[in-house]
């Protein structure tokens, strides 16, 4: 079975290869961290690149997903595209992990995406609107140790685009759901007895991001840029 198509190379295709060069060359230029948000949207090709993906009509508010999506596709680029991926038993044991199971002591890498099992973990990325399932997470540390995640919802062959949305700090501390429900519990009519979970709020999401770092290393089957 072919790997599930990557939401970067869905809106980048060979882009990257062409665009992303010149942004890191004027970041090393510059002596700037790439992992900075602000400094890397002072690079002029990287504004100049947001300005093309930006719709004819504007994001509005929309313009700090897609500047955050930017950022963290050239992140994914440079380390070398790792894609990692969770099998069904191990999102069960990745989401019933302890919320205070401690820090991650291994040193992260710069970037990478994760997938997990599709039309498993959802979440209600717009408030008001419908729910959608979680494709994966971009995982991109800062350089203050600060974690950004990227959730990127409702990825799938008959729609045009996606939903992303990003989280980001340290890891959550003594995080619990104000209805008493265990984290990630399901939402959904249903999703219990379906085997189905929920993200209910940003800093699930992040406290995901934390345990997907934290997960053993046979937990997370992972390929580089060019494997099958």
């Amino acid at each position: 079975m072919p790997p599930r198509p990557l939401p970067f190379d869905l809106v980048f295709g060979t882009l990257a290869d062409d665009r992303f060069p010149p942004i890191q060359a004027a970041l090393q230029a510059s002596g700037r961290d790439p992992r900075d948000r602000d400094a890397f949207l002072l690079v002029r090709e990287a504004a100049l690149l947001l300005r093309e993906l930006r719709p004819d009509g504007g994001v509005g508010e929309g313009i700090d997903q897609l500047a955050a999506f930017v950022h963290h596709a050239y992140l994914f680029w440079t380390a070398g595209s790792p894609v990692a991926s969770l099998d069904p038993d191990d999102l069960v044991r990745l989401l019933g992990t302890p919320a205070d199971a401690g820090p991650v002591e291994a040193e992260p890498p710069a970037a990478q995406y994760v997938q997990v099992p599709e039309r498993r973990l959802w979440a209600r990325p717009v408030e008001g609107e419908q729910f959608e399932p979680l494709d994966g997470c971009s995982l991109a540390p800062g350089p203050d140790g600060r974690l950004r995640v990227l959730g990127v919802f409702g990825l799938r062959p008959e729609r045009v685009g996606f939903t992303v949305v990003e989280a980001q700090g340290d890891r959550p501390d003594g995080l619990v759901r104000s209805d008493g429900t265990a984290l990630f519990a399901a939402q959904l009519a249903g999703g219990a007895e379906a085997g189905l979970n929920t993200l209910a709020g940003a800093e699930e999401l992040l406290e995901l991001g934390w345990r997907m770092l934290g997960a053993p290393g046979g937990a997370l089957q992972g390929r580089g840029r060019g494997d099958g």
